[in-house]
């Protein structure tokens, strides 16, 4: 359908006098697209009009991609945010490199342009993350970049139950080691050079740590694989093995990096929670279908597209040319899980 429904017409909701709603596939809510009718509609003050609608939406559809609106600057993008969701968060107990734009805006993932970001949910790695994740794309690629969206609880349920009741049994145990020289450091993950900090963190995010030597620090956190949407009560599958498992590399990396250091130094893994190997032939399968569920479009400049973290996963297309795509999250889970558990 071209658009969202007939019946969805300005009568019936205050908000969409200035707005359509669309879809970018007949045959896929994902993203709902919103467009503005008219020219000089200020996306950011119809939010915050309106947020109770977004709200609704997103929920549903997982992803709102707002496309033809004047969003001209990154300052532009964080007032949107948090007109929508509140105050943004930091991005704390990072897995991939980034740095700040403006503010707590922050760059995409800054892998190589020829290197794949595989579909994900932010964070999903440890106890902690955002609900809301935002997309602003104020330079687009020359070619590919698109960031390809896939919805969870599809995911969830489009995986063979063995493998859902496998790693739902056993749980999950990520290993990271930082100071090694070929990941993350301690400080850039944590965002401090103070030991004592870390160690601080670690404790109130229930992770496991130790100093091996003078720079180098080992983590192990246990978490869950699939998880409850705290709003919808619905299962999402919601981890991020696929990623962190050694079997993600090229096997030539794999081998290189297994005989310099060692299963138990690589930079990051994971294992089942009681310690036991992860068959790659499942992480595989989960691999197959995150991409059969993956739905991929070309970003136009001045386009936003909000996530709900949960509901929708997310990656990175390798590239061509300049890519200037910004992010910002907001609305930590463990704030929503305590307003939900008081509404009860």
């Amino acid at each position: 359908m071209s658009t969202y429904q007939s019946a969805q017409r300005a009568a019936e909701h205050p908000a969409l006098q200035e707005i359509n709603l669309s879809y970018l596939r007949p045959d896929s809510p994902l993203p709902l697209v919103i467009r503005p009718t008219r020219e000089g509609v200020d996306l950011r003050l119809w939010a915050a009009a309106n947020s109770d609608f977004i709200e609704t939406y997103l929920l549903r559809n997982g992803a709102i991609l707002f496309r033809d609106f004047d969003v001209a600057t990154v300052e532009a993008f964080e007032q949107l945010i948090e007109a929508v969701a509140g105050p943004l968060l930091d991005y704390s107990y990072r897995s991939t490199p980034r740095h700040v734009v403006s503010g707590r805006i922050y760059s995409s993932t800054e892998y190589p342009a020829n290197q794949t970001v595989p579909l994900h949910n932010e964070n999903s790695y440890t106890r902690n993350w955002p609900m809301k994740l935002s997309f602003f794309a104020s330079q687009v690629a020359e070619q590919g970049g698109e960031t390809p969206i896939a919805d969870c609880r599809k995911v969830y349920k489009a995986l063979a139950p063995e493998i859902r009741e496998c790693f739902g049994r056993h749980g999950l145990l990520y290993l990271r080691n930082y100071g090694t020289g070929h990941d993350l450091s301690w400080r850039e993950v944590f965002q401090t050079s103070n030991k004592a900090m870390v160690e601080d963190y670690c404790r109130r995010a229930r992770m496991e740590f130790e100093w091996v030597g003078e720079n180098q620090l080992r983590t192990r956190q246990r978490a869950c694989v699939v998880q409850a949407h705290p709003r919808t009560g619905e299962l999402v599958w919601f981890n991020q093995a696929h990623l962190f498992h050694v079997s993600s590399l090229s096997a030539e990396v794999r081998d290189w990096l297994l005989a310099a250091y060692g299963e138990q130094n690589l930079p990051r893994n994971v294992y089942f929670a009681d310690g036991s190997q992860i068959d790659a032939a499942m992480l595989d399968e989960i691999t197959r279908v995150y991409n059969d569920h993956s739905v991929v479009f070309p970003w136009r400049e001045g386009d936003v597209l909000m996530l709900d973290n949960m509901l929708t996963a997310h990656g990175r297309k390798p590239f061509v040319g300049k890519r200037k795509v910004v992010v910002g999250i907001a609305e930590s889970n463990l704030s929503v899980a305590d307003l939900s558990n008081a509404a009860r």
